[in-house]
């Protein structure tokens, strides 16, 4: 009887994980389903490098993000003629280093998606739970709160809370979150309705478990893969907004390195100088792509009707 020779494929390393009686960690089986799309792993890759350049800001910028050069204002990139290998991708109408700029705004950008998310993950769960938990008054009031700020255009929605709040990054990450808070409320209300009628819930409070166990200890973690979907592309949400308060001058106020209000400085130049609205756009294109990407494989891989 000859030997029979095998490769290890996903399919035969989940079917060697059975026969063992040993089924595979949750994360390894994510991420071999995570990184079937080819798209969410170079997703994951830009993100990675964007958490590097946020990390080590001060030891990659080449300049002061704030530093003005003033005999070299409007310098082109270094490929091009006139261009300075000091300035690798130019400088802004005062003389700042534009490279030093975008990985600064880098870190700045992931800030604000990183506090608008929590900041309203945080209270849309809530909000969420007690709607698909109490029903009834508490479910219609929050609902209809819900649909009015789901109603009105998400950037004019920002602008007007900036507007009450003042002008300022805090402000603008405050009128973020208001932003994205419909919809974590909304889908976690949605989830915990689906998980309520489930017979693991019922076994539950025949067992005697209270409202805020069922909530937190059975429910909610029930509901995480969902919501860690729409929270990962509520980042480019929030970083989409973020620039577009900036380039209003609602946000990020100068000379804050963010790539909404470097766009609004340098508008005037765009035909004279094409790096100056250029790299910034390429910077917001770049990132708000990375973290779509990943929340596509992320949807795929939590999904079990989606799993290939």
């Amino acid at each position: 009887m000859s030997d029979q020779s095998f490769s290890t494929t996903p399919a035969t390393a989940a079917n060697l994980s059975a026969e063992t009686g040993k089924p595979p960690h949750p994360a390894i089986e994510l991420w071999r389903h995570f990184r079937q799309n080819r798209g969410a792993v170079v997703g994951l890759a830009l993100i990675l490098l964007m958490l590097l350049a946020t990390i080590f800001a001060d030891v990659i910028a080449p300049h002061s993000a704030i530093e003005q050069f003033r005999d070299a204002t409007l310098a082109p990139p270094a490929w091009q003629t006139g261009g300075s290998t000091k300035f690798l991708l130019g400088t802004d109408p005062v003389g700042r280093d534009m490279l030093s700029r975008i990985i600064y705004g880098t870190r700045l950008s992931l800030i604000i998606g990183l506090v608008s998310v929590t900041i309203s993950l945080s209270v849309g769960i809530a909000l969420g739970l007690i709607a698909g938990f109490f029903r009834g008054v508490a479910e219609l009031v929050i609902m209809r709160l819900m649909d009015i700020l789901l109603a009105l255009p998400s950037l004019l929605l920002a602008v007007a809370v900036v507007a009450v709040l003042g002008s300022g990054l805090m402000n603008a990450m405050y009128a973020i979150a208001i932003v994205l808070l419909p919809h974590y409320t909304r889908q976690t209300r949605a989830a915990v309705i689906s998980e309520l009628s489930k017979d693991y819930v019922n076994a539950s409070r025949i067992a005697g478990a209270g409202k805020l166990r069922l909530m937190f200890n059975c429910v909610l973690p029930n509901c995480a893969a969902p919501l860690i979907v729409q929270a990962t592309l509520g980042f480019s949400t929030a970083i989409l907004d973020a620039a577009a308060l900036g380039f209003l001058g609602l946000g990020a106020q100068p000379p804050t390195p963010e790539w909404g209000s470097m766009l609004a400085s340098a508008l005037e130049f765009i035909q004279s100088a094409w790096w100056v609205v250029t790299f910034p756009g390429l910077a917001i294109l770049i990132s708000v792509l990375a973290f779509n990407l990943m929340g596509d494989g992320l949807r795929d891989a939590l999904d079990p009707k989606l799993k290939r």
